[in-house]
């Protein structure tokens, strides 16, 4: 059986109420991160990471090339299907969908030393995915060897098309949409991924993670979740680019629509704004949710 996302997760919306409310919320948090952004102005625009807590960025909004998304969808009640891919299965920026892979690398690591995480690890984990925290990304992405860390961890969970950002700038790091449903297979298929390489992720590495994923801020529930009429457990991302004032618009995660459980990943790139961005990025994953159920 794959994983069913608990009725927990409907608490981290709790004040905002239905479709309505979950909007208000997302426009509520979209205005604080653009405040954000015009506070903090160009000299903090380097692409070191996502704007999530800090509003690293800039206003300006020059537009050089044209937005572009590509969605890849699985069937978890149908795990033998291949996901299913709209546009071009091609690297994008992470921003804070990242996040999720340093948490698996994280615990696959403790595995391996035989060992639980800290309650410090704990306390960077539940900020970094429930708040998207980037003080508590950066010290967990030096805690598991930056790059090189999460890729070696990559290669066990059957990721082979993410590169690790350098340096510091985990953000930058790239993907595509078919190794987020591979990494988001990790986390909510039954017993993770097989790989001869190494262990996987064990049950109450991947229950940790999926928790997590289920009490996002109510001002960041936005995303992959507009595709379910039920549960869902998400993450987010979103950087805007300080060469161009585009935005990067990402969301991963599990949904449930009808009787059927899915794993999504939307991916975005040259969005004019970060709400733009975002209203794409839920329709795409209302598109390839209800063409998964079509041919279902």
């Amino acid at each position: 059986m794959s994983y069913r996302p608990n009725p927990r997760q409907t608490t981290s919306t709790a004040s905002t109420p239905g479709r309505r409310g979950r909007r208000a919320a997302l426009l509520t948090g979209a205005v604080s991160t653009l405040l954000a952004i015009a506070a903090v102005g160009p000299a903090a625009a380097a692409d070191t990471g996502t704007p999530a807590r800090s509003g690293t960025g800039t206003t300006q909004t020059t537009a050089t090339s044209e937005a572009r998304v590509t969605t890849a969808v699985l069937d978890l009640d149908h795990p033998a299907l291949k996901p299913q891919v709209r546009g071009k299965d091609v690297p994008y920026d992470t921003a804070s969908i990242i996040k999720v892979d340093i948490l698996a690398t994280l615990l696959l690591q403790a595995q391996d030393a035989g060992r639980g995480l800290t309650q410090q690890e704990r306390t960077w984990a539940t900020a970094m995915i429930e708040h998207s925290d980037n003080d508590a990304a950066n010290a967990l992405w030096r805690r598991i060897g930056q790059a090189p860390g999460l890729e070696a961890a990559n290669k066990r969970l059957g990721l082979s098309s993410t590169v690790g950002g350098a340096a510091g700038r985990w953000g930058l790091t790239q993907t595509t949409a078919t190794d987020q449903i591979r990494l988001l297979q990790a986390v909510f298929a039954e017993g993770g991924t097989s790989s001869a390489s190494g262990s996987v992720l064990t049950g109450t590495s991947q229950t940790y993670i999926r928790t997590l994923m289920t009490r996002i801020a109510a001002g960041q529930s936005w995303g992959v979740s507009a595709a379910s009429d039920a549960g869902w457990a998400l993450k987010n991302g979103w950087l805007q680019r300080s060469t161009t004032g585009l935005w990067d618009i990402n969301s991963v995660g599990e949904v449930t629509s009808g009787t059927h459980h899915y794993l999504v990943a939307v991916l975005s790139a040259g969005n004019a704004s970060m709400a733009g961005g975002i209203a794409a990025v839920e329709s795409a994953a209302r598109t390839a949710v209800s063409s998964a159920q079509a041919a279902g």
